[in-house]
């Protein structure tokens, strides 16, 4: 019987920011993507505090993976999540009020998020904790990184400003990228163009075998 290659902590983390990238590949959480990216300090704010939940409640799960009964399984991992989504909360409480009161009820709803439930049922309950702790890094930080594009976009066009820098005088402000409506405009085109940079990489890399059944071209082609 074949069996799969192990990857390495690297291979892990590389593949969380760009092949399973959460937001522009597996379309996951988008709620807080959507809602939080009028501003690049609000991306940053709620990519971290993800991330820092993730990989936690990542390394948390794989330790206990082997302790948690099968029938209170998803109820265990909702406690865990929530007890780290209560640790950032009080951090950003006490150190950073603002951006607490600026990311609002997205805080909370961390403990639903369906990247942090979906990789601790997918990857944490089935892999060792080093393992663990590599996805929980690639994908934290692959969706910081998304979001913060997002933000990027919408803060520069709608705003004229990131991070309280002026770029675009107000009377060429775009206010479609402040309201929901940008937000899915900007979400829709950077798919589009990490898809397409995905694709091209693809067939740059794979020659003709004439082997038609298994090739990675039209797998491409098909979205695969």
């Amino acid at each position: 019987m074949d069996t799969e290659k192990k990857k390495s902590f690297g291979e892990i983390v590389i593949n969380g920011l760009f092949k399973e990238n959460p937001t522009f590949v597996l379309m996951l959480g988008m709620c807080p993507t959507l809602a939080v990216t009028t501003s690049l300090t609000n991306a940053i704010g709620m990519g971290l505090s993800t991330t820092f939940v993730l990989i936690l409640s990542n390394l948390i799960i794989s330790i206990l993976k082997d302790i948690i009964p099968d029938r209170v399984r998803i109820p265990s991992y909702i406690v865990i999540v929530a007890t780290l989504v209560t640790i950032v909360q009080l951090i950003m409480q006490g150190y950073f009020p603002s951006l607490y009161s600026s990311l609002g009820i997205y805080v909370p709803l961390i403990v639903v998020n369906c990247i942090i439930l979906g990789r601790a049922e997918s990857f944490a309950s089935k892999n060792t904790p080093i393992d663990s702790l590599a996805d929980g890094i690639g994908i934290g930080f692959g969706f910081t990184i998304a979001i913060s594009l997002i933000s990027i976009v919408r803060e520069l066009l709608g705003g004229g400003s990131i991070l309280n820098m002026v770029f675009i005088p107000e009377k060429y402000h775009i206010m479609l990228f402040v309201l929901a409506p940008g937000a899915f405009l900007v979400l829709s085109v950077l798919i589009a163009i990490q898809n397409s940079l995905r694709r091209k990489k693809g067939k740059e890399n794979v020659s003709c075998d004439m082997n038609c059944a298994n090739c990675n071209i039209h797998k491409f082609d098909k979205g695969e």
